[in-house]
């Protein structure tokens, strides 16, 4: 790797992607998770709606149910159940039952998404070291990891949460992908992800950021699911997910992993013009 210094823009390629898990690159439709947080409220008697469930995905699971206990609508379904809002106490009663059904649905939804195996061997032919970060523990990607494997799919570096001082959005993750790639500066290092928080981690670790849409939690919908719904609902939800992902800051969109190689190139243009994310 040539040295840089910072004392004049950054020319070169793109040197490293990081890419999230669940909903970009196993998972269509990030659909493991969303079933966990369900079936922990509803155990409770506080049912939560699937757009609740969705709303805080990418942080680490803990965070995931704190951020959900704090919604107004689900801390007044709480009151009416319990005559008082959640507490801390709650959310760690919570997640302890979390933690086990999300491994057990994470063996569920090993498979990567379409397109996903031919766009990592476009990135290495570009020369490319791939990353990852997710929102899952250390104890869960133990389980997903060696399936994604057996499908094929193996990153060169995974950082989780429990792994550095907090999870998303916070940069930490992407910093220890790049420190452990030895990828540097940071504008040649693009993340790849399918929720806000993704995207938020990206921006804050100062890279590029591309957010996938009809793979992801944004769209929400298993592949078999969305292929057969009408078209015109299937283009107002792919609008209300491009506007929220787009309002995040996102640099890029793009419907799935497939399409990211074309970008890579396109990031490749504007580097070589000194342009940064």
């Amino acid at each position: 790797m040539d040295i840089f210094i910072r004392n004049t823009a950054y020319t070169g390629p793109v040197r490293a992607v990081i890419l999230d898990w669940a909903g970009s690159a196993v998972d269509f439709g990030c659909m493991g998770p969303v079933a966990v947080f369900l079936e922990v409220f509803d155990r409770r008697g506080v049912p939560v709606t699937i757009p609740e469930a969705r709303a805080p995905m990418g942080l680490m699971k803990k965070d995931h149910v704190r951020a959900m206990c704090r919604m107004p609508s689900v801390a007044a379904r709480w009151r009416e159940a319990f005559g008082r809002d959640p507490d801390e106490s709650d959310v760690e009663d919570m997640y302890a039952e979390t933690e086990p059904l999300m491994v057990d649905m994470i063996a569920r939804h090993a498979d990567p998404v379409p397109g996903l195996l031919d766009a990592v061997a476009a990135f290495r032919d570009m020369g490319l070291q791939i990353g990852s970060t997710t929102g899952y523990t250390r104890p869960m990607m133990e389980v997903l990891m060696p399936l994604a494997r057996e499908r094929g799919y193996a990153p060169d570096f995974m950082a989780c949460p429990t792994d550095a001082p907090a999870g998303r959005p916070y940069p930490f993750m992407c910093w220890q992908n790049a420190i452990a790639l030895g990828v540097y500066p940071l504008e040649a290092v693009v993340k790849i992800g399918d929720t806000v928080s993704d995207v938020h981690e990206g921006l804050n670790a100062g890279m590029w950021t591309v957010a996938l849409t009809e793979s992801g939690n944004e769209m929400g919908f298993p592949e078999a699911e969305l292929a057969r719904m009408d078209p015109e609902k299937r283009q107002e939800r792919l609008e209300v997910a491009e506007n929220r992902l787009v309002t995040a800051g996102t640099h890029f969109l793009a419907k799935c992993i497939g399409d990211c190689p074309a970008i890579i190139e396109e990031i490749n243009s504007r580097l070589a013009f000194g342009d940064r994310p």
